[in-house]
């Protein structure tokens, strides 16, 4: 049934603006190798749990034609993620808490069907280029400060009478191998077992943002 349509030509401007907030979960992907240190040792990492994270940002969209738009949205995602070494013969543990500030200016491309009504669902997709704001050295595990994301995910815009509202659930999956294998930093060298036992990191991201446009 069609009904009276909320704002029906500010789809049609050429750009639009926004702000964004949202609620996210860190991961890291880590590639064990096995390592055995001297004293016959072999730790492996993992991210057992997840914390919630918070996200804001702005929006700027590019209008392209009827159902393609460019967004640009540089965004500030705040939120931490423990990581856990496990002797594999003993059973010990050492835990680090590494708390990241990420700044992050995502390219997308969005890909919407016809409005019906007062909503209009969309698929998107882009990469996002990434700096941490808040990488601390001397620890157990040290992870490069820039990365890059491939992006991924869905969304509806909702017309309302007096601004759009758009939430959107999407993936990302960090590109870089964040692992800094080099630890000159170390003042402990003890520490560098977990380094040594460690192949690859990599990290990824849920983020559900909620749009004010």
């Amino acid at each position: 049934m069609k009904r009276l349509q909320n704002r029906p030509y500010i789809d049609q401007r050429r750009l639009h603006y926004g702000f964004l907030i949202g609620l996210h979960t860190q991961d890291l992907n880590i590639t064990n190798n096995g390592f055995i240190t001297e004293n016959g040792e072999s730790w492996f990492a993992d991210v057992a749990t997840y914390s919630p994270g918070f996200s804001v940002g702005v929006l700027g969209e590019l209008y392209l034609n009827k159902y393609l738009a460019l967004r640009a949205i540089p965004t500030l995602d705040f939120g931490d993620k423990t990581v856990i070494f496990k002797e594999q013969t003993s059973g010990k543990e050492e835990r680090q808490q590494i708390k990241s500030t990420y700044f992050s200016i995502p390219l997308d491309l969005k890909y919407s069907a016809e409005r019906f009504n007062n909503y209009r669902p969309y698929v998107m997709t882009g990469i996002s280029p990434t700096i941490d704001l808040s990488v601390r050295k001397n620890k157990p595990l040290l992870v490069k400060s820039a990365d890059c994301y491939l992006e991924a995910g869905f969304g509806c815009d909702f017309y309302l009478p007096y601004f759009k509202l758009i939430p959107e659930l999407k993936f990302c999956f960090g590109l870089s191998n964040l692992l800094q294998s080099t630890r000159t930093d170390l003042n402990d060298k003890s520490l560098l077992k977990y380094t040594q036992s460690v192949n690859q990191v990599s990290s990824r991201m849920i983020v559900f943002s909620l749009y004010f446009e």
